[in-house]
């Protein structure tokens, strides 16, 4: 059996393999619900054979959202196409597991192939909040500082959120805090220039991070797991980097996170990327090794080989695809017959084709 494939055992789940489809924004609700496309999108990858289906970033309150088509868990209404969606998920093998996440001064924004920018109030737009009112670019919104009480209420909605989650029947939590939306916005100073006691410092500006895994493991049960994505650098001068992201994830890791999710950039426009095959999983193998935590590796990860010489190296846990799982949502049944693993087991209503 290839180690791509063997079990990764998170708390009282068992993943039966190490891919997991990645959060991938669909841009398909309305009003946050989900749809037949969610169901389809997320299940057919499930059937695909992987470990962990992740969906898109879920949205804990309306001005959370990215656009207005944003999935989200904000109200008990969203919950019973959601039940739906997990029990289909699991009826496959795969666990399911869902992102949530508040957009920050990213919110706000048209779906990208309808255009870009920010949506006027008139169209239907928000207002968007930050730790600091400085807008992401010229044509984002300019956002409004998060006092206290608006601070007190995200940390209330991330609690309400991840409860329906479980009711929902998810068995994986992963917090957002990557990609310039807003609890990165909070880490990076950057974007965070606040002088009180959410700004300045390393402890100041992770404050909010870490008050938001306190706040979701106050409802996510101690034998679930929880996941953390992470921009695990800015790419940009005087911004957040890979030493903080390290010393962040030990401490995530007393707050009793499972496994961080490592990614990078998001938060500034200006960023400079070296972009090629594999290039984030040194943040993954960095922060494994640094902090002594379960990391998932993704970025740019095409082939099964690539996946497979990650895992078999040391590198991170588990492998988070998403481009590649658009093209390919079987990529799991694929990688097994070309690693040669006959180990993993295809749906017996597809077994007629199964490769020999």
């Amino acid at each position: 059996m290839a180690n791509l494939f063997t079990p990764l055992q998170l708390r009282t789940i068992t993943l039966r393999n190490r891919i997991a489809v990645s959060p991938m924004c669909e841009y398909s609700s309305q009003d946050g619900f989900a749809n037949d496309w969610h169901l389809v999108h997320l299940g057919s990858r499930a059937v695909g054979g992987a470990g962990l289906v992740l969906t898109e970033a879920a949205a804990v309150s309306p001005e959370g959202r990215i656009s207005p088509q944003d999935l989200g868990i904000w109200k008990d209404e969203h919950i019973p196409m959601l039940q739906r969606i997990t029990a289909f998920i699991e009826g496959q093998g795969a666990v399911p597991g869902i992102q949530l996440a508040h957009a920050g001064r990213k919110a706000s924004t048209i779906r990208p192939w309808e255009g870009s920018g920010k949506i006027a109030p008139a169209d239907g737009g928000w207002e968007v909040y930050a730790p600091s009112a400085i807008p992401f670019s010229d044509v984002y919104p300019m956002p409004v500082a998060l006092d206290t009480e608006g601070i007190l209420q995200v940390l209330n909605d991330f609690r309400k959120a991840a409860a329906r989650a479980l009711q929902a029947g998810f068995k994986v939590v992963e917090i957002h805090a990557a990609h310039g939306y807003l609890l990165h916005n909070f880490l990076s100073p950057l974007s965070n220039q606040r002088t009180d006691e959410y700004g300045g410092s390393f402890e100041n500006r992770t404050r909010l991070l870490l008050q938001t895994v306190e706040s979701v493991r106050a409802v996510w049960p101690k034998e679930l797991p929880l996941l953390v994505r992470i921009s695990a650098t800015d790419w940009a001068p005087g911004g957040w980097d890979l030493e903080q992201s390290v010393q962040l994830a030990a401490l995530l890791k007393t707050e009793e996170v499972d496994l961080v999710d490592c990614s990078s950039g998001g938060l500034v426009p200006y960023q400079k990327i070296t972009v090629g095959p594999l290039y984030q999983t040194p943040f993954a193998e960095k922060i494994k090794k640094g902090a002594k935590i379960a990391t998932g590796a993704v970025g740019l990860i095409t082939t099964a080989e690539e996946a497979a010489g990650i895992i078999d190296e040391g590198k991170a846990d588990i492998i988070l695809m998403a481009r590649e799982m658009l093209r390919d949502p079987y990529f799991p049944l694929h990688a097994a017959h070309q690693l040669g693993d006959t180990s993993v087991k295809w749906p017996v209503q597809y077994e007629r084709a199964k490769p020999r």
